[in-house]
């Protein structure tokens, strides 16, 4: 696994508090959630890439 690197996030505690209830709800710590929330976001982003491109061409 790829090293990790480690900096601050600035959150409304309104979101933090669901992000860490929803993680409890899947088994997986607060910053698991996080990391997992974000690699979905740009797995998304890529298929939407993808269908554009091929869209155009």
């Amino acid at each position: 696994m790829a090293e990790k690197k480690a900096f601050v996030l600035r959150i409304n505690p309104e979101m933090l508090k669901e992000i860490e209830c929803w993680a409890t709800d899947e088994f997986r710590s607060t910053n698991g959630q996080i990391e997992y929330l974000l690699q979905e976001a740009l797995k998304s982003r890529k298929k939407a890439s993808r269908k554009k491109k091929q869209s155009e061409e």
